[in-house]
């Protein structure tokens, strides 16, 4: 990838290589022939479910060819269940016993095909013909499918972490180098593993001839045959999935932000307008087909060529996951898990793929010493005045240098020296305010003078004077029934330590409660402090009209709840990236006007974080999602988990552990460790392209889906050529003639909170001073960019 010059950020390139110091948590995911507790055997249309809300963990189906639904015999528990051509198996609790049920006839023929009270099963992975699963150990067991030597116990007592199933083949990730290792009669299996060779795997994932899987860099791989697009994996799918499902041409995943789902291949058949705006907690495939468990009420829903009426089948909720004996210490147990399981487990919540940066220095090897003969006493005399002599004389040369440097900057005598701001001036034909009136691309020397930076102190509109009303404390019982008992149809997302859930008090007051989990349960970058006390410390002391206001909060035995303002109309994510949902590409955010007023809202409410807060706060997660939008759609920050208080503002330092999303995170935080404001800064710039292109952060180039490039990338070099029109979000429309030197004002602001360096970065109160004039010239029709100053602080 050819690098860019300054002020361009860093490459996607730096981002991939980067993650290579993610620490990641993968749950595995459900395909063709992986376990789950929803499973199909398309020969027949038929879909099984492990039933929830009660004592007994039984397994019932749906035959679309029957039109029946059955409950299968016996009438015991499943932890698991996976689905092949003509039949599906499941395993007992305990896995000590496997059963297989074919159901081309309303009896369900059963049969036993594993039972050992000594040696359990886990991982199981039914593929068209055959069914495999590992034992505790890890070896690897196959029965049917093939001759016997082709499926029996492969590559002898090779330990394998996880298996899946495709047509005629089996793959699994070794135990100890975490490769894949393929086998079967079908001959996709050697090409497979010839094409994933070395590579590193956290999971795989078997479809009909392909094959897909997360690296250990964090992303998402697929291999194999590619006759209907089923590798052209989209951005969404690549940097924000939870859980996939593999047909015999067609892949699907479920999105972290919202729980809806997304799919490739099979010539577009599976992207269907009715599973729009559908959250899913479970989906998996067969052959023509795919299933998923919605997270309102844990109802099946199929959709496909298999399956021609998208429709919602009769079965019972269906559990989520497996009942499991354990805290779920990863990412916490699956909200309402022991009413789920009856008191018999948890349920482990899905982890999302959220990212947890820690730069890892480079090893350092000292070169080994060199042998070499005794000096003579004379000789080493000499050299050691002649060191002497050199190492003094660059002592003292440094302490002038110091002593010039504190004179002339003044920092010796606790003052520092204020720089001239950089500033762009936007020419272009027809302008009278700028000295080139061409149009020829803009150079930064002919687009950046210095002016002397305004010291603003004063504060803005939003904030308040007093101190923040002390948070009220709430009991379990009462956010309990607020919620309904936190029931599904309340939840609606999750932010940074736990499941939000609507809920209304009983005056009346609509708010959103986010319940999480402490002590052994909580996350890994939260072991010195816990999102939750990171929230409340912030939010029990802040009071802006741009920051998501604490109401209350809970802390009561295990239970880490905190209870906010609700805000109706969602995140801004939502509303830029939600391209297929008609209600939200028709919202109010698609003017120009809207747009910037938002972007100025949070502007505002980071502004009084970095300049008003005592001390000042870093928020380290800016980014669309955490820009909510209340009933009158004024835009706050939220989520404040990942929050630091930070030094004074001219100063940095480096905190024990970098975090952030990627597509948003400061290249500097992240390559350097170094933390200030400025990685706000960048962070508020890249909302600020969303906000102007509509484009993700990350996203796929070209229309039929290139390489992901990052948004910074993308859009930079058009602004720098002054061709924003190109790249403008074509659902808003071009900007009037006052709007658009607006939008040009909010792009140069842009470009520059991008810088790679943090020095070069603009603070948070001439970004609102920008905005505020953006907004301003949205309002009136009088008024030239060109002909002003763009207030660009570089510190």
């Amino acid at each position: 990838m050819t690098k860019l010059p300054s002020p361009f950020p860093i490459t996607v390139a730096v981002i991939f290589a980067t993650l290579h110091f993610l620490n990641v948590q993968i749950q595995l995911a459900h395909a063709l022939g992986s376990g789950s507790t929803l499973a199909v055997s398309y020969a027949s249309a038929t879909v099984c479910g492990v039933v929830a809300f009660q004592s007994t963990h039984n397994i019932q189906c749906y035959s679309r060819g029957l039109n029946v639904s059955v409950q299968i015999q016996p009438n015991v528990s499943f932890s698991t269940i996976s689905g092949g051509a003509s039949f599906f198996c499941g395993l007992r609790t305990g896995g000590y016993s496997l059963l297989c049920w074919n159901p081309s006839n309303s009896t369900f023929e059963r049969q036993r095909i594993y039972y050992n009270d000594s040696i359990f099963l886990n991982n199981l992975s039914v593929g068209d013909n055959q069914v495999c699963a590992t034992t505790t150990t890890g070896v690897v067991s196959c029965w049917r499918g093939g001759d016997g030597n082709g499926y029996t116990r492969p590559f002898g007592v090779t330990q394998f972490g996880s298996i899946s199933s495709g047509f005629g083949f089996s793959c699994g990730i070794l135990a100890g180098n975490d490769t894949i290792r393929c086998w079967g009669s079908n001959p996709i299996a050697s090409r497979i593993e010839s094409e994933f060779g070395t590579m590193s795997m956290l999971s795989v994932q078997a479809g009909g001839s392909h094959v897909c899987g997360v690296n250990s860099t964090g992303f998402l791989v697929c291999k194999g045959d590619n006759s209907s697009g089923q590798l052209d994996i989209p951005v969404e799918a690549q940097l924000e999935y939870r859980e996939l499902a593999l047909g015999a041409n067609h892949t699907c995943a479920i999105r972290n932000v919202n729980g809806s789902v997304v799919c490739w291949g099979g010539n577009g058949d599976y992207s269907v307008n009715l599973t729009n705006g559908v959250s899913f907690e479970k989906i998996v495939s067969g052959s023509d087909f795919t299933c998923g468990l919605t997270t309102a009420n844990l109802s099946v829903l199929c959709w496909g060529p298999g399956w021609p009426d998208v429709s919602e089948l009769p079965l019972p909720s269906t559990l989520p996951g497996p009942c499991v004996r354990s805290s779920c210490d990863d990412c916490g147990p699956f909200p309402q898990s022991e009413q789920l399981c009856s008191g018999s487990g948890n349920i482990c919540s899905v982890c999302p793929f959220n990212v947890s940066m820690q730069p890892v220095p480079p090893p350092f090897f000292p070169p080994p010493p060199t042998a070499r003969p005794p000096s003579p006493p004379s000789e080493g005399l000499r050299k050691g005045l002649l060191a002497f002599a050199i190492v003094g004389s660059i002592g003292a040369f440094s302490g002038i240098c110091t002593i010039i440097y504190c004179l002339y900057t003044g920092v010796c005598f606790g003052n520092k020296k204020v720089y001239n701001s950089v500033q762009p001036t936007i020419t272009r034909a027809g302008s009278n305010g700028g000295a080139n009136s061409n149009n020829s691309p803009i150079s930064r020397s002919s687009t950046i003078r210095r002016q002397g930076s305004r010291a603003m102190r004063r504060q803005r509109s939003g904030t308040s004077s007093k101190h923040a009303d002390r948070a009220e404390e709430f009991t379990l019982g009462e956010l309990a029934a607020a919620t309904n008992d936190f029931s599904l149809e309340n939840k609606i997302g999750a932010g940074s330590f736990g499941i939000v859930y609507r809920g209304k008090l009983p005056d009346g007051r609509e708010v959103a409660i986010k319940r999480g989990e402490t002590g052994q349960k909580m996350k890994k970058f939260q072991e010195k402090e816990t999102a939750f006390d990171s929230e409340l410390a912030f939010l029990s002391r802040l009071h802006h009209k741009h920051l998501v206001r604490l109401v209350g909060y809970c802390e009561e035995r295990d239970e880490r709840l905190l209870v906010y303002d609700y805000m109706k109309n969602g995140a801004l994510y939502d509303h830029l990236h939600a391209k297929d949902n008609v209600e939200k590409s028709s919202s109010v955010i698609n003017s120009w006007r809207m747009r910037i007023k938002v972007a100025l809202d949070a502007a505002r409410g980071i502004e009084y974080l970095h300049n008003y807060a005592v001390p000042p706060i870093i928020h380290r997660d800016i980014k669309s999602s955490n820009i909510l939008l209340d009933s009158n759609w004024i835009a706050r920050v939220s989520d404040f988990g990942l929050s630091l208080m930070g030094p004074e503002p001219d100063r940095d330092y480096r905190p024990t552990k970098a975090a952030g999303t990627v597509g948003y995170i400061d290249p500097e935080y992240y390559g350097l460790n170094v933390l200030t404001a400025k990685s706000d800064v960048y962070g508020l710039g890249v909302v600020l392209l969303e906000l102007l292109t509509g484009k993700r952060a990350i996203f796929k180039s070209g229309e039929n889906g290139g390489p992901p490039i990052s948004l910074v990338d993308f859009a930079v070099p058009a602004i720098m050529a002054g061709e924003l029109v190109k790249i403008l979000d074509d659902r808003v429309g071009p900007p009037e003639l006052n709007e658009a030197e607006a939008v040009e004002l909010v792009a140069y602001t842009a470009m520059h909170c991008v810088n790679l360096e943090g020095k070069d970065r603009p603070t948070m109160t001439d970004i609102v001073a920008n905005l505020e004039r953006a907004l301003a010239l949205c309002d009136h029709s009088h008024g030239s960019i060109s002909s002003g100053t763009i207030s660009i602080v570089s510190d």
